[in-house]
């Protein structure tokens, strides 16, 4: 199901299906500024990534000493969420376990996922809860979609101020490989091309920047603000696809050689019985 949101700037469309954010329109221009999941290319627009963030290791995990398969970025993405509440300009959806993800997954928990308006920026918000005696442990990722043309797009790296940023590298089955890749900047700026993701997304770890800005033509479209340990930058390798995405992550994928013990996975999050986790990124949109 469909629900939308609107104010004087833009007009907003969240699917229930993956609590997806699937189109924000500018209400001056009538422009489009999320890619519309053309098969050809991609097939979503904006998934939320739990509880799994990139790959586990040969798909699988393991807790206290049971094997738990699980494909790429976990099962919400594609599991109806239920509605909590709406306005017109925010709306709040919900997850919460059931057999089959009990299966994949061992922990009870609450999902709880929010989109609101604030003049020409969408803010996303999300809550974790486990409903277990004791502990979960959990990855949330986002990886929202942006219309762009590559060959004439760049990106800005926020605050920061160096010639540079640093992405880890991934193996052919999206691994951490622990080999690192200098991005050189130009003036602050990243350009854009389908040889920039030659070898998958690029994950910029340690902070190296808490926002993101798109540009094409030098005109710029989005900027992403986010307070998460690491990020994702993407395109489908050799597509040279319409779109890239900025991905705020609390969590990624393992390590080629990581042992899979789920308690111990880098950039994991953990919560005790009763407790919440709480987080939120914002997309500021620009005509």
């Amino acid at each position: 199901m469909l629900y939308n949101l609107t104010n004087s700037e833009l007009s907003v469309s969240v699917n229930s299906h993956g609590a997806e954010l699937v189109s924000v329109k500018s209400n001056k221009t009538d422009y489009e500024y999320m890619w519309q999941a053309d098969p050809k290319y991609w097939k979503r627009t904006s998934p939320v990534l739990f509880p799994l963030v990139g790959n586990y290791r040969d798909k699988e995990s393991f807790y206290n000493e049971k094997k738990y398969e699980m494909s790429q970025h976990g099962f919400a993405r594609d599991m109806d969420f239920n509605l909590v509440s709406q306005k017109d300009d925010e709306i709040w959806l919900f997850l919460e376990e059931n057999e089959d993800t009990l299966k994949k997954y061992p922990f009870k928990f609450k999902l709880e996922i929010g989109y609101k308006l604030e003049k020409n920026t969408v803010k996303v918000m999300w809550k974790v809860s486990g409903k277990d005696e004791d502990i979960i442990y959990f990855s949330i990722g986002a990886h929202p979609a942006f219309n762009c043309c590559l060959d004439s797009s760049y990106i800005t790296f926020g605050e920061n101020k160096n010639d540079s940023v640093i992405s880890q590298m991934l193996n052919e089955n999206g691994l951490i490989t622990g080999e690192t890749k200098e991005l050189s900047l130009t003036d602050g700026k990243l350009q854009l091309s389908d040889e920039l993701f030659a070898g998958d997304a690029l994950v910029i770890e340690d902070r190296q920047s808490q926002s993101v800005s798109l540009y094409d033509n030098g005109k710029i479209l989005v900027t992403v603000d986010f307070d998460a340990p690491l990020f994702g930058i993407w395109s489908p390798v050799g597509k040279h696809a319409p779109f890239m995405c900025i991905e705020p992550w609390y969590g990624r994928a393992d390590g080629a050689s990581f042992d899979k013990d789920l308690c111990k996975r880098k950039y994991g999050n953990v919560l005790k019985n009763g407790e919440t986790f709480e987080t939120s990124y914002s997309i500021t949109f620009f005509s």
